[in-house]
This record gives C-alpha cells, structure tokens and sequence, in this order.
C-alpha cells in the first residue's frame, strides 16, 4: 500500500496517519510490525519510518521497549462519574473501537445478597467479555428479571449495546443507576480472560438500574482492567 508521493504533506507525515488509523482499527497489537515490515507495506525509506514511529512515540500513541520492540500504549478509557453510559458508549467515545463476547447465559439462583439487591430469587445471567480495540479489558455479569432475560437472549450480544437494545427494542425507559466501585485483583479465570497477571489491578463496579418507575431491570457486577478503565469526576467546592 504505497503512500501518495505526488501529495505535498510529507511522507512520514502520510505514514503516521496510516499507522494511527491501523492502530484504531486493531490491525497490530500488542506491538506494530518492525521497521522493515513496514518499509515493505508501505514502500518508504528506513529513515521515514524511523521519524514517523518517533513522532506517534512522543505523542503516546506508541512507547519503545529495549530488546522487544515498539508497542501500542494502551490508552485509558475514562468513565464519567454521574454519566449512566453503556461501555460500548464509553470506549467510542475514546475513539476505539468496541467489541464483546458472550461467555455465558442461564437462569441462577441468586446469592442472599443479590435477593436482596434485585428483590429476585432468581435471574437470567449473561456473563461477557468487553474489548476495546480488540484487547480483552474487562469481564461483565449481568443479572435480569427472567422474562426480561429471555426476551434478551433472542438478540445477538455479541454485537447489540444492551443500554440500546432496552431501550429501543424492548421499550424499556432506563432512569438511574446506584454504582459502588472497588479495587480487586483477578482470580486464575479472570486473568487468562483478560491476558493480564493475576498481580493485576482491577477496577470492580457494582451497578444496579431502575426504570422511570422504580423497577428492577438490572444488576450489573463488572471487572476491569485498571490499566485501561478509568472513572472521573468533577468536584467543585462551594463557599457556603
């Protein structure tokens, strides 16, 4: 795929945008291919590469690891505190690209603590796997009141956003959500999932969702990784 040399804007210039534009879309990972690989995809000079490679390392897109190569730096994806987005939501608005995998679905009994959260005894379970540009980053249970469960499993949640899928699908109003967050580390499940060390950092969120009336549509217990998910939010201090 050569770059346009009749273009006035330079070569390395060309050249970062079409390793940007691979880097979002997913096509390396965890590290870009080495510089002759890219002297043959994109039939440029070593010294193009070179300075096109510095310049995205400079601005944190890349970072260099002696004897290994250049990786891809993982960027945060940083949710808004007092925001109740999707995590499909989340990770486009961070300009990357979402993905999921359904690992698991059946109706539970729920746990003592859970019967008392939801009010059920019982839920419909789906358990998933969130990537964000095709790297596993975290693990979602979500727990359902059984006929709502069912009418969600008829859809593909590979590929649906469930905030979406209630809402225009299912014509269920979603209003408020109470959220805890904690830190954990992984079981030995957790973190082959994930690819990461069982020494990881997680991020853990316990979220429960009502309707415009106050009823029960969602339980959600989700872990992520805390090299990649982030919460924020602003503070004011009011003079009183």
């Amino acid at each position: 795929m050569p770059l346009n040399y009749n273009n006035s804007i330079p070569l390395y210039v060309q050249l970062k945008e079409k390793l940007i534009h691979n880097i979002k879309k997913g096509n390396y990972g965890p590290k870009i291919p080495s510089e002759r690989e890219i002297m043959d995809e994109f039939y440029v000079s070593r010294s193009t590469v070179r300075q096109a490679v510095a310049e995205l390392v400079s601005e944190g897109f890349l970072v260099r690891r002696p004897g290994r190569g250049t990786f891809i730096a993982l960027k945060p994806i940083h949710d808004w505190l007092g925001n109740l987005s999707s995590t499909t939501e989340t990770i486009e608005k961070m300009g990357m690209q979402s993905g999921a995998r359904l690992l698991d679905t059946q109706i539970i009994s729920l746990s003592p603590n859970l019967q008392k959260i939801t009010g059920l005894t019982e839920a419909f379970h789906f358990k998933r796997l969130r990537y964000a540009n095709h790297i596993p980053m975290g693990i979602e249970n979500h727990y359902y009141p059984i006929t709502l469960g069912k009418q969600i499993s008829k859809y593909d949640l590979n590929k649906e956003t469930i905030y979406d899928l209630l809402e225009t699908k299912l014509g269920i109003h979603t209003f408020e959500a109470e959220q805890v967050i904690r830190a954990d580390i992984p079981s030995k499940e957790e973190a082959s999932l994930m690819n990461i060390s069982q020494k990881s950092s997680l991020l853990v969120t316990d979220r429960k969702l009502v309707d415009i009336n106050n009823q029960f549509v969602e339980y959600e217990h989700a872990l992520y990784r805390a090299d990649m998910y982030s919460f924020k939010i602003k503070l004011s201090r009011k003079n009183s």
